[in-house]
């Protein structure tokens, strides 16, 4: 039963990240880089409102049995990990096919504000080679992949702790006992 849960549960809460990826994806110039971020991490915590929901029906499938906390964030990160496979697989998707100028125009963008703020030539400088390295190692889907993984996973580790810790249930024994010694 376990199994099937969070395989459900991951693969809806994967969906929902690629499809709002997708969605998103044709009116990325308009949403422009700063607020593309609150977008992105918005969906991404709607994706991973999908652990909660996924750990709740692992613990109602347990017929009354306690649900400790460690048991419950482990169902929580299974499904984090699956749902960040989709995301990844979405983002290749659409960086190699539909935006395969992102690095490029984020670093005009970081530039664009590095100029604006003032910033030397040097430091300009550096941090165009540091956008140069970057996109050689991007262009390997195995280091996006990678890298991809590290945006939504902190999310979905938030969300799957704050789950165990709201849904862990103690046994009825335990729960019986601490009501009668206070």
């Amino acid at each position: 039963m376990k199994r099937k849960i969070v395989l459900t549960f991951g693969c809806l809460s994967g969906l929902v990240s690629a499809g709002l990826m997708f969605a998103t994806v044709p009116f990325i110039d308009a949403i422009g880089f700063d607020k593309g971020t609150i977008v992105g991490y918005t969906a991404m915590v709607l994706s991973f409102l999908l652990v909660f929901f996924g750990v709740r029906r692992y613990r109602d499938s347990l017929g009354g049995a306690p649900l400790t906390f460690a048991n419950a964030l482990g169902v929580g990160l299974m499904i984090t990990v699956i749902s960040c496979v989709f995301y990844i697989v979405a983002w290749e998707i659409v960086y190699y096919n539909f935006m395969p100028d992102f690095i490029e125009k984020y670093s005009a963008h970081v530039l664009e504000g590095m100029r604006a703020s003032g910033a030397s030539a040097a430091a300009m400088e550096a941090k165009t080679r540091e956008f140069v390295e970057f996109k050689d190692l991007y262009d390997n889907p195995f280091v996006m992949g990678a890298f991809s993984f590290i945006e939504p996973f902190p999310v979905g580790l938030a969300v799957s702790l704050i789950s165990a810790f709201a849904l862990r249930t103690r046994s009825k024994a335990l729960a019986d006992a601490r009501a009668h010694s206070g």
